[in-house]
């Protein structure tokens, strides 16, 4: 087992050169520490209490009552952060910073590189930019013998989790916030809605788009019925299949538990697994935000917000200006 850590870590840092000579990357060097981190902040500022906030117009005042109101989440880390390499997102000239992105130096679940802060300037949303740095992220995984990569979002980051779903991210885990993975392990997916249920497909060559997984109602209870293809799936397939359908089904607003014996039993997928372990998450995963003052996400919460202004020294874009990271294109 030794053996094997030792080659992921080797893995992982041959990883990181890559993502080091990636033309629309920039590895963060000494003296940007500050810098980072208030945009880190600007991140969780708009994530957890929905406020919008310019990293580059951000004052010490402002900067304090912030990272007051976030409480342990908005943390400064003075030591600076040894565990992870972070890295700009540049802009398509290739040479002004326009957002950010962070790679573990040593992997996650199945030796994955494990992916955070992802992050975009309101003024560089819609053109393509995170879907870039994600992909970079994956072929620089893929070209060291890694299966992908991983990341975590809160549930209450409601525009996040939307976005990275319709990257055709797989949700994997809910343990303390949802990990969410791309693999190639995995094939792409999608869900459909038919006469009133979610249907989740898989491509799968020559037969095109499998359906898996249905989901639908019985009354005020969720409805699930197997496929024969999800049954003779294979096991990454089958394991995170129905996770990945609850996963849409919560932001849909739709049911996620058959029954009170369902329900009884909820704890025992509090990880991953049936849906029911979702729903006994979520009620964990906003009673903090309840509380504490922060927005609690749930189905009506899109996360359809308008772009600020253009970047200072940045190209211009014609498509509309929309919420971080929760559009298409990213």
């Amino acid at each position: 087992m030794d053996s094997v850590v030792r080659s992921w870590d080797a893995a992982v840092e041959r990883a990181q050169e890559r993502l080091g000579s990636a033309p629309r990357l920039r590895a963060v060097e000494e003296g940007d520490d500050r810098r980072f981190a208030l945009w880190d902040l600007a991140s969780r500022a708009e994530g957890e209490l929905a406020e919008p906030v310019d990293p580059e117009e951000l004052g010490a005042d402002a900067e304090r009552v912030l990272r007051e109101r976030l409480g342990e989440s908005g943390r400064e880390w003075p030591d600076g952060e040894l565990y992870r390499r972070r890295y700009w997102v540049l802009d398509e000239t290739g040479g002004r910073p326009v957002g950010t992105v962070a790679v573990d130096n040593w992997t996650k679940g199945p030796g994955q590189l494990a992916v955070s802060s992802v992050y975009l300037r309101r003024c560089a949303r819609g053109r393509g930019l995170a879907a870039a740095t994600l992909d970079e992220v994956y072929r620089a995984a893929i070209a060291e013998g890694l299966p992908g990569y991983r990341l975590e979002a809160h549930w209450t980051w409601q525009h996040a989790v939307r976005y990275y779903l319709r990257r055709g991210l797989w949700a994997v885990s809910w343990k303390h916030a949802l990990g969410l993975a791309r693999m190639p392990q995995l094939p792409p997916y999608r869900v459909a809605e038919e006469d009133d249920r979610l249907v989740l497909l898989v491509a799968d060559g020559p037969h095109g788009w499998v359906p898996l997984l249905a989901a639908g109602r019985e009354g005020r209870w969720l409805r699930l019925d197997e496929t024969a293809a999800y049954r003779q799936s294979d096991g990454w397939v089958h394991a995170f299949a129905r996770s990945t359908l609850a996963l849409h089904l919560a932001l849909a607003g739709r049911p996620l538990v058959r029954g009170p014996q369902w329900w009884a039993e909820a704890w025992r997928w509090a990880d991953t697994g049936e849906p029911e372990g979702l729903a006994y998450r979520i009620e964990r995963f906003e009673q903090p935000a309840r509380t504490g003052g922060s927005r609690a996400g749930g189905p009506r919460d899109t996360g359809l917000r308008g772009a600020g202004s253009p970047c200072a020294g940045s190209p211009a874009s014609g498509a509309p200006g929309v919420r971080l990271g929760d559009s298409g294109d990213g």
